[in-house]
């Protein structure tokens, strides 16, 4: 298994129901979907370009989880809202994982339902990250 699959298997365990990874690429500017739980909502396709909004901003270039455990926390960021939501999900955690070089490489994306993401939770959840990050960056650069 791969430490994507790892990771998501050990995070389902904890609640979460929808597992996404995202890798970015700062030189080009895009991000794509390496990994998914849910390959008929959100497949694994081509690139997009990186959105700069507030949650770049918070995530990416503060390098901080985002933390949203009400569906208007995440609405505002993610277009994409009214599909989270019909799935009964109502709460997301967007934890990004940075290289040696402090360059955010990826982002753990994590989905449950409403208040799902307590902060007993969010250690644990953080927790797994941190301890799969080495594999998980070796995987985003083969």
């Amino acid at each position: 298994m791969s430490a994507q699959t790892d990771l998501h298997h050990a995070c389902a365990a904890l609640g979460t129901i929808l597992f996404t990874v995202t890798v970015l690429d700062p030189a080009r500017d895009l991000v794509w979907r390496s990994y998914t739980s849910h390959p008929v909502e959100y497949p694994l396709q081509g690139t997009k370009p990186q959105t700069r909004d507030g949650w770049y901003d918070h995530c990416i270039a503060g390098k901080k989880t985002f933390v949203a455990n009400t569906t208007p926390e995440f609405a505002k960021f993610f277009f994409d809202h009214e599909l989270i939501t019909s799935m009964g999900l109502g709460s997301a955690v967007n934890i990004p994982v940075w290289d040696d070089a402090g360059v955010v490489r990826l982002t753990v994306n994590l989905l449950a339902g409403p208040n799902h993401f307590t902060p007993e939770k969010l250690a644990a959840y953080e927790a797994l990250v941190a301890a799969a990050r080495p594999a998980l960056l070796a995987e985003a650069a083969a």
